[in-house]
């Protein structure tokens, strides 16, 4: 199945669902979904997110449930 490029509105309630965060790896801008879990990433708010994407030409991608961060 093909990545199609979603919305922030559709990969919130992608991540809501499978219970995400938006997340910066710390000291970078790199971003990615996270659980809060893991100590190298920041849990941030989804505008810092959104404007980290726009900043980087990225977008979110979705397959089958399943989200990437690829470029736009």
């Amino acid at each position: 199945m093909a990545m199609e490029r979603i919305t922030i509105a559709k990969a919130k309630q992608i991540a809501k669902i499978k219970g995400l965060n938006p997340g910066k790896v710390k000291g970078t801008e790199g971003v990615q979904f996270t659980k809060g879990t893991n100590g190298r990433l920041d849990v941030i708010s989804w505008d810092e997110f959104e404007a980290i994407l726009k900043k980087r030409n990225l977008a979110v991608y979705e397959s089958g449930g399943w989200m990437k961060i690829m470029n736009a």
